[in-house]
């Protein structure tokens, strides 16, 4: 048990360091082992890469897919094209609000977080500065509008986050509906709330937009030549509809969505070769990270003592709601990925809450939804889209880390505790 406490902190320590963890993961792994007296060798050629494998195998095709369908709605102007529309209805002088919507639709239609950032972000800085609002600001708002409640909550979400708790208990992505709106309801009206407030502080304070670059949203002639707006949001629209209404798997439905992009920018045909290439090489790092996770939660759930520790967390509570949600929680801070903390979670223990939805008679889909909420509370300084969106947005943890805690780990987990009284009482 400590080799594992051992490996835990480790882990969270150099990822928090900034060390990738493609390379940490299977040393730290290693440490694991040889503190438990199990041999090294075959913990890592057969325990460690079976769990990288297995999960790669599974989930590859996602990752790919939806990669290259974000980077083409990046490239065409279709994602900015949908996001201008947004924040000109909205209106600058609500700027937070236009720039947490935009984020949600774009998140909600399948696009991936990292394309999210980088369309969202000139986006952003265009609003913040004539509103003068204080670029602290622009991280948690998009922390809020795409790595909380579009990523976990909402029902029907295509993000992986949503996907990855199907397969364990055979559910659907619009599992647990009441639950993920009222969730989804706390996180984005609660971290609305509390960036408003923050930006009457700030601004009462003196802290408003201070320019660093003259970089914006782009000139006006650069938004004349972007897509309509409704033809590019027909591809988000295309995504949501095949795998929510006509119930078909995310893989047709996300290579629906991308030939649809295809046929639709006939005309931007050379950018596609380039935007597919790019696409797939952002979808290998993501699966990478993520298996590397994976691979060393395989190993920590084969350590001797392991089966005590799973033991304890059960009993934590006569309600297995309370100890799934945890555990998911909790891996997903360690490892700094939601993805990645729900994969070694599932591998690990999704066999045993299947079977504790039929015994309790607690439904699969309450099982479902509560592990995706909770991979999300996870927001910790060295969460890999964090370090991302920090890089992007030109801004430190000491600008706005206590705001992106507020919005993307405090908020969510009053959202947790929200969906776990609501399962309890029938109510999904």
């Amino acid at each position: 048990m400590f080799s594992i406490l051992i490996g835990l902190v480790l882990l969270m320590v150099f990822a928090y360091l900034g060390w990738s963890i493609i390379w940490i993961a299977p040393i730290v792994a290693g440490i694991v082992a040889f503190m438990s007296g199990m041999d090294l060798m075959d913990t890592y050629t057969d325990t460690y890469m079976s769990g990288f494998v297995n999960f790669a195998k599974q989930w590859f095709p996602i990752f790919l897919l939806g990669a290259v369908f974000g980077k083409l709605m990046e490239e065409t102007g279709a994602a900015k094209s949908v996001a201008y529309q947004i924040t000109k209805m909205i209106g600058e002088k609500r700027a937070i609000l236009g720039v947490l919507v935009a984020s949600a639709v774009l998140t909600y239609g399948g696009v991936s977080l990292f394309v999210v950032v980088f369309a969202i972000y000139p986006i952003a800085l265009a609003l913040f500065r004539n509103a003068d609002i204080s670029r602290k600001l622009i991280a948690p708002t998009i922390v809020l509008g795409a790595f909380t409640f579009t990523m976990t909550a909402v029902p029907g979400t295509p993000q992986i986050q949503n996907l990855i708790p199907m397969k364990t208990f055979h559910t659907s992505p619009m599992a647990g509906s009441w639950m993920g709106i009222v969730a989804s309801l706390i996180m984005a009206v609660g971290g609305y709330l509390w960036l408003v407030g923050r930006q009457k502080k700030m601004a009462a304070s003196g802290d408003t937009f201070k320019e660093i670059s003259q970089a914006g949203a782009g000139s006006s002639e650069e938004q004349q030549a972007l897509p309509n707006w409704i033809v590019s949001l027909l591809p988000l629209l295309l995504v949501v509809v095949l795998l929510n209404g006509i119930k078909l798997d995310a893989i047709p439905s996300l290579l629906a969505g991308i030939v649809l992009i295809l046929l639709m920018n006939v005309s931007r045909y050379k950018k596609f070769i380039p935007s597919i290439n790019e696409g797939a090489k952002g979808s290998v790092m993501a699966i990478i990270n993520t298996s590397a996770a994976v691979g060393f939660g395989a190993v920590v759930t084969s350590v001797p003592d392991f089966e005590r520790i799973t033991d304890l967390l059960l009993g934590i509570s006569s309600n297995p709601l309370i100890s799934e949600s945890l555990i998911v929680q909790i891996l997903a801070m360690i490892t700094g990925s939601a993805s990645g903390g729900m994969g070694i979670a599932m591998q690990a223990l999704g066999d045993t809450y299947y079977q504790l939805s039929q015994s309790t008679g607690i439904s699969p889909e309450a099982f479902h939804r509560m592990a995706s909420i909770a991979s999300g509370a996870s927001i910790l300084p060295h969460n890999g889209a964090l370090l991302t969106l920090l890089a992007v947005t030109n801004v430190t943890h000491k600008d706005c880390y206590k705001d992106v805690f507020i919005v993307g780990l405090v908020i969510p987990t009053i959202a947790v505790i929200a969906g776990i009284i609501m399962a309890s009482i029938g109510l999904i």
